[in-house]
Parts: structure tokens; C-alpha cells; sequence
């Protein structure tokens, strides 16, 4: 072989392998710096948009022991929640977070179809749903301790969920809304706290008055994560002042189930002006950048024929922020809660004291 010639064969083995590792290095693209953890992986946080950040596409209430993805049918899912899922869109919709948790209809190759088809973000999430007296807890729940159902939680966030590769991004957990936890309850805010403390992700707990959730966020920050790692899911339904006490600690305070309720007295307990009015008064405190809020919609139930019916997703848009600007509120401070909150609030940050 002439000289030349090895000359020209070492230029197509170094052009080979240039290629080899251009490749790798598209294929492998290391997740940003900051992100938040989507159904298609990591996402900048700067790319979120809108996000709802508490809503569901199908819960199943038979119970952990029943549930199973053979009760519902995918395909009659999509054709229910598409349509609805666009029309958020039109609104501005970028990122849908559901909370639908596991054992009660979470599945995550279900979301990420919703994404393929729709151009949108979905977020899952690991963790266990004690409300409703542990109806949706599995019986291997009851053997376990703290630190290993957080090794459940983290192993879903390290490897992905089942054998999807979907990764979780954040834990959704539960508690009765009882002035005292159980003993249970105790249990898996307490493995919240050590899964975050190992992964970043925030918990979102289903809570509702004020003491649960000023006791999870004790223990919280006994186990040495900080308040900031916490939502807390129904905080309408706690105090003024509880929400405040919260916010001072740093607690993400989300006001869920915004829906225009035609038969309500206008003002009372769940209108969008008494939201409007509970947001006005945080931000006169000073806490506007801890409020987060959603329709909790969604809920495609596969015991009833159809689905059900379906609430959709835009009623913040076309009833809630109307009402808020109404009162004064600015652009800036519309697009505070619905897209800078929420980029912070599901940031993957480990958050300790």
C-alpha cells in the first residue's frame, strides 16, 4: 500500500470518527443545568410556558388493590381529552402537570402520547396517595418503612417508572385532612422528605386545612429539607392566614379547583372572585411568588361509560384572569403565577435547610 494511501485511510478513519462522536454527543445531550423533568425527559425550565400545575387526565377510584392500566382503554381516553387539551392550548397552555398519582389511573405512556400529539409538556410523578383513609395505598405499603418506600420513589426517578424509562417530575403524595396525622401519613411525608432530599423533586401534597399542613411541613423541616420543597394541594381550603404563615416559610401555596360554578352565590366560598380576592390579598402580603394554581380538571373516570363528563382546562382563562385584571391586577403578575411560579416551584433542586 502506498503511502498516500494510508494517508487518505487515515483521514476517513478520523472524519469516522468524528462522526461516531458527533452522534453520541447529540444522542446523549446532558440535561440542563436547571430543568424540570417532563414525560420526554429534562426541559429548561425557560421553555415551560403556562403551566397548569394541578390537573388530571383520568383518575380510577376503585381502590390500589383493583386499579390496573387493563381498566381503562387509551384510545377512548385520547379521543375524550384531546380536544380539550387543544383548546387549553389556544389559551397558551405549554405545560400540563398531572396529578393523578400511582393506584389510582397514573400512566405515564398515556401522557406521553398526549405530548407526541398535542406539542405540549407533561409532567408525572412518584409517590403514594394517603387520603381517603389509605383506600389508595397498596398493601405492600404497611411492611415497608420510611426509607424504603423513598427507595421506591428515587429508584422511579433514577431508572424511570415500571418499564417506561418515563422519569417523575415531582412526588405526589396525600394525607387525610385531619388535625392530627396518622401514624401512616407520618410515614410517607417523612419518605417525601428523604426522596426529595435525594432527587430534588418538590412534593405536592394533597392536604387542605392548615394544621396537616403546617405538621408536614414540621416534619419536613425536622428531617432538614426546607419549606420551599413543599406544595401545599387545596390550600383554599385552609385559612388566610394559614396560607401566609405558610408562604413565610417558604411553601408553595396552591389554590386548585378554579372553576366557574354558575349556581354558586357570586363572592362565596369557591367563585372566582372569592379566589380572585384570597390572590389579592397574598400578594398585598407579599407572597405572590408562592401561588400556584389549577382547575384540578380533567378526570376521565373508566367506571363510567365514556369517561363521564369531562371539565376542561381553560375556565382561568376565559372566567378567572378576567376577574383578576378586573381587580387590578397586572400582566406581570398574571404571568408571576402562571409562569414563573410554577418554573420554580417544579425546578429539580434539592432544597435543605
Amino acid at each position: 500500500m502506498e503511502m498516500d494511501d494510508y494517508d487518505d485511510l487515515k483521514i476517513i478513519l478520523w472524519l469516522i470518527l468524528f462522526l461516531v462522536f458527533g452522534i453520541v454527543i447529540i444522542t446523549c445531550k446532558p440535561a440542563p443545568r436547571e430543568y424540570i423533568m417532563t414525560v420526554n425527559g429534562p426541559e429548561s425550565p425557560g421553555k415551560t410556558g403556562i403551566t397548569l400545575t394541578h390537573e388530571h387526565v383520568l383518575v380510577d377510584f376503585i381502590g390500589a388493590d383493583s386499579t390496573g392500566y387493563f381498566r381503562w382503554n387509551r384510545d377512548s381516553v385520547l379521543e375524550k381529552i384531546i380536544p380539550l387539551l387543544l383548546k387549553a392550548k389556544e389559551s397558551g397552555v405549554r405545560t400540563f402537570i398531572d396529578a393523578t398519582p400511582a393506584y389510582i389511573g397514573r400512566d405515564p405512556q398515556l401522557l406521553k402520547t398526549l405530548s407526541r400529539t398535542t406539542g405540549m409538556n407533561f409532567i408525572t410523578n412518584t409517590g403514594y396517595y394517603g387520603a381517603v383513609n389509605n383506600k389508595y395505598i397498596p398493601r405492600s405499603f404497611y411492611s415497608m418503612n420510611h426509607q424504603e418506600l423513598a427507595d421506591l420513589w428515587i429508584k422511579e426517578f433514577n431508572e424511570g417508572i415500571e418499564d417506561t424509562e418515563i422519569k417523575p417530575g415531582f412526588i405526589k403524595i396525600g394525607v387525610n385532612p385531619a388535625d392530627t396525622l396518622s401514624g401512616e401519613h407520618i410515614k410517607i411525608i417523612t419518605a417525601a422528605a428523604t426522596a426529595h432530599l435525594e432527587t430534588g423533586l418538590v412534593i405536592a401534597s394533597h392536604t387542605g386545612p392548615d394544621k396537616p399542613a403546617l405538621a408536614q411541613i414540621e416534619i419536613l423541616k425536622q428531617m432538614g429539607a426546607d419549606p420551599s420543597a413543599f406544595i401545599w394541594i387545596h390550600a383554599q381550603g385552609g385559612t388566610l392566614e394559614g396560607n401566609m404563615r405558610a408562604a413565610k416559610e417558604g411553601a408553595w401555596i396552591s389554590l386548585d379547583n378554579i372553576r366557574k360554578r354558575d349556581s354558586a352565590e357570586p363572592g362565596s366560598h369557591g367563585t372566582v372572585e372569592w379566589y380572585a380576592d384570597r390572590i389579592i390579598e397574598m400578594k398585598r402580603n407579599g407572597f405572590l411568588s408562592k401561588v400556584l394554581i389549577s382547575h384540578d380538571s380533567g378526570w376521565f373516570d373508566p367506571a363510567i361509560p365514556g369517561g363521564g363528563t369531562i371539565n376542561g382546562y381553560t375556565d382561568i382563562f376565559d372566567y378567572f384572569i378576567p376577574v383578576l385584571k378586573a381587580k387590578k391586577m397586572t400582566d406581570d403578575e398574571i404571568d408571576q403565577i402562571l409562569v414563573k411560579n410554577p418554573q420554580e416551584a417544579f425546578k429539580i433542586k434539592i432544597r435543605k435547610l
